[in-house]
């Protein structure tokens, strides 16, 4: 096996065993919600929306990854320990300013919000139970992103996987016996949730005071952590992160797109959509692995300024990427019908998923340049580059929408009603190229400006 073999596989295995854990949540949540006793559809959507309003919020700040990761794997690269100090101190700032931002506008944010989801008042109510519990988890969830994100420029990817895995075993733990085995019931899902994000950071806080005080944070004193805030260091952290910004807020728009298009078809047909697409992003947490791996080492090959070694990580991360998304096309096309059965005990919501098959089969294939992209450009902090292929994909995917809804004569919304179920369908699957055109999207736009972007060739 090539030394660049080794190293992409020892950064990218700890993040893909952290990485499985996640959709597993989302899934155990669903699971959960599903089992409990009460309307399965309902209780799903609950989750789905109260989820999606998460995504919402916490998208919008996942610069506090991608941007740390790249500034620090750079920092690493030139072997400036200082500079990759400054940036955990300014990330973990911007991080806890905006938890007490998002705690005190917790309940505008939820109605603004209620203004446009167009879901049954069930639904609504449960989302809402959900929301105002999960919310004071905002400070470990924020935290926790930037400290992921600079583990990895650190080179670092078992410090984060542990993380992950006590967060995420935590939270399904914690919610199965809270959602059953207490009074809680739903409102369990939601507190161990925060519990498990508690437990996270205080593992990531102990990691740092045992392994980098000496060698990142020596002598590094309060003075230096106001100084961050200041200077150049500073400007540029904005200006790469506005741009990552930006990307976030399109990728909030299609997925609360999705979500919220779904919900205009009924309950049964948003609890399906739900189901579906965690179970076609669940390749996308084994290629993040190896995109996380591309990050870190493009990151410090240039900062060393050594090009050639960027070239041969971008394509030994590709194989490995696009074989692992060739593993799940075989996976998704074999066992739809099991994964359908273990996610939901409403055999209407399972049999509805089975229409959709055609769909988990695509999406490896369709989302892996696109992830596997994302991880080099962000190594690169070529944010620019990722701003406006994200700017295109939000427009691939609504400009396909509502091409093909107007082509098709899909009605913007159906009421549950059996005799327009045909129709419902026929609108998911839309749904479903829809978001399917926006990772092509993706994948094409930053195909097109590697040379220019990565590799600053004309």
């Amino acid at each position: 096996m090539k030394a660049i073999d080794r190293q992409i596989l020892r950064l990218a295995i700890p993040s893909i065993l952290a990485n499985i854990t996640v959709p597993l949540v989302g899934m155990a949540d669903i699971a959960v919600a599903g089992h409990l006793s009460g309307e399965s559809a309902a209780l799903i959507g609950g989750i789905t929306i109260g989820s999606m309003l998460f995504d919402l919020l916490y998208w919008n700040f996942s610069f506090l990854r991608a941007g740390t990761g790249g500034m620090t794997a750079q920092a690493y690269g030139r072997g400036n320990m200082r500079e990759a100090a400054d940036t955990l101190v300014r990330a973990c700032g911007i991080a806890l300013l905006a938890a007490a931002v998002l705690i005190l506008l917790q309940g505008l944010f939820f109605s603004l919000v209620f203004l446009v989801v167009d879901c049954s008042p069930q639904v609504e109510a449960l989302a809402r139970r959900y929301f105002f519990i999960r919310i004071w988890a905002a400070p470990a969830t924020l935290s926790l992103m930037a400290l992921r994100g600079w583990f990895i420029g650190m080179q670092d990817t078992v410090s984060p996987m542990v993380a992950d895995l006590i967060v995420n075993l935590g939270n399904i733990l914690g919610s199965v016996l809270l959602a059953f085995y207490t009074p809680l019931g739903f409102s369990g899902i939601a507190v161990g949730t925060v519990l498990a994000q508690y437990l996270g950071l205080a593992f990531c806080l102990g990691v740092l005071a045992a392994k980098y005080r000496q060698r990142v944070f020596q002598g590094y004193a309060y003075a230096d952590a106001r100084a961050a805030f200041r200077g150049g260091g500073m400007r540029r952290f904005f200006r790469l992160n506005a741009d990552l910004f930006i990307r976030s807020v399109c990728f909030i728009g299609v997925y609360i797109g999705f979500t919220l298009i779904s919900a205009r078809y009924g309950d049964l047909l948003l609890a399906s959509s739900a189901i579906l697409m965690k179970l076609m992003l669940f390749f996308s947490y084994f290629t993040d692995g190896f995109a996380y791996a591309g990050e870190a080492l493009t990151g410090k090959y240039i900062g060393q300024e050594d090009m050639a070694q960027v070239r041969r990580t971008v394509r030994h991360t590709f194989a490995w990427s696009m074989g692992i998304g060739m593993f799940f096309v075989l996976i998704n096309g074999v066992a739809a019908g099991p994964l359908f059965r273990l996610m939901t005990g409403d055999p209407q919501v399972a049999g509805l998923c089975h229409h959709f098959v055609i769909w988990l089969v695509l999406m490896p294939l369709v989302g892996c340049p696109a992830f596997t992209w994302d991880g080099i450009y962000l190594g690169a902090t070529a944010t620019r580059a990722v701003r406006d292929s994200a700017i295109w994909a939000a427009v691939a995917f609504f400009a396909l929408w509502f091409a093909g809804r107007a082509l098709l004569g899909i009605p913007a919304r159906i009421d549950p009603d059996p005799a327009s179920l045909d129709t419902a369908i026929r609108a998911i699957h839309l749904l479903m190229l829809a978001y399917l055109a926006h990772l092509l999207a993706r994948t094409l736009s930053l195909t097109f400006t590697y040379r220019r972007a990565i590799l600053r060739l004309r």
